[in-house]
């Protein structure tokens, strides 16, 4: 017998290695469903689904925050960035789920809002933050909509006023890291530093990518499509590199990295090597470093990283190059170059 289940979502995703994937929800923005359609664990997830669902009180704003959830605004954030909000979202709603959206325009509203950010950075400022902008965001796209009168967060400023000036990666840290890291972690290092790309893309990075030469993707963050001519260390390890998957970077067992699995696995080798204070996003920031270093343009630098002109601006004024000892020595050289001895 076929049964019908209502309000059945899905959503098709092209994967990294090419191949197409169908992921099913309850109904849409709703609870991911376990199983294949048609199985016993489909319908059983189904039903759990229907069974927890809760219609929401009008008037309250956990129905803004519900609906924010099946907007477009919601589901066009990268996935990582979508379970990191369902994350504060579920924090604003043990807060503030039935708090009444007529109480938007009352002037003690923001300061309630702000009282309840310092409480969250009592634990992180830059989580407390962090949440302070998901429910700015979500009122901003309740109030353009018509379902609240008033955004009390809007332009809430920060509490985190955290700098990463001068952190990032030595020679000496990466003399370390190939030294007693292992060998499989070696390949992520090089490809951090001669490409500029974030974990998540280069974790996603599959073998038709690279065509010898160059490296070509399409970031997630933005959707900037990048060509990258491979450098001759980096070239030197893809090629020797043992293709055990369609995707480049795999784990000791061949086999692709989850965010978490690769997370843990590098957090350890750090500690191996002896290398504290840096992270793997800071390898980022270390090829923008190294590429202005060698005296690399702007624009030059943006068209390899992906990042705006601005923000290789930015990074080059405010974060990574203002303690550089580099710069320092080659401001001298240069000055002794142009400047003539005395008689």
């Amino acid at each position: 017998m076929r049964i019908t289940l209502k309000g059945i979502n899905s959503i098709t995703k092209r994967l990294a290695d090419g191949t197409r994937r169908t992921y099913w929800y309850a109904w849409k923005s709703g609870p991911p469903l376990r199983g294949e359609p048609g199985s016993p664990e489909f319908h059983a997830s189904y039903n759990e689904a229907v069974a927890q669902k809760v219609t929401p009180p009008s008037g309250r704003l956990l129905s803004v925050l519900l609906a924010y959830q099946s907007s477009d605004d919601f589901l066009s954030l990268a996935p990582r960035s979508r379970v990191d909000y369902i994350g504060k979202i579920k924090i604003i709603e043990k807060e503030f789920g039935d708090f009444p959206l007529s109480g938007m325009t009352d002037v003690r509203t923001r300061g309630i809002f702000k009282t309840w950010r310092e409480r969250l950075a009592i634990a992180s400022r830059r989580q407390a933050d962090y949440a302070w902008v998901v429910l700015a965001r979500i009122l901003s796209w309740g109030l353009d909509r018509g379902l609240v009168a008033a955004n009390p967060c809007a332009r809430g400023g920060r509490l985190y006023r955290g700098s990463r000036s001068e952190i990032i990666w030595t020679a000496a840290d990466e003399a370390a890291f190939f030294g007693r890291a292992p060998t499989h972690l070696h390949l992520p290092l090089l490809l951090a530093l001669w490409t500029g790309q974030r974990q998540g893309d280069l974790l996603r990075l599959p073998w038709s990518a690279y065509d010898g030469k160059h490296i070509r993707l399409r970031q997630s963050k933005g959707g900037a499509r990048v060509v990258i001519r491979v450098g001759t260390p980096l070239k030197a390890a893809l090629d020797a590199a043992v293709k055990r998957s369609t995707i480049i970077l795999t784990n000791s067992d061949g086999k692709p990295w989850s965010q978490d699995g690769f997370r843990a696995s590098w957090r350890k080798a750090c500690a191996k090597a002896g290398i504290v204070g840096v992270t793997f996003h800071d390898l980022r920031g270390t090829a923008v470093t190294r590429l202005a270093l060698a005296g690399c343009t702007e624009a030059e630098i943006a068209t390899i990283t992906g990042h705006s002109l601005r923000s290789v601006r930015a990074i080059i004024d405010t974060h990574y190059l203002a303690r550089d000892p580099a710069l320092g020595e080659s401001a001298i050289t240069k000055l002794e170059g142009r400047t003539k001895a005395p008689n």
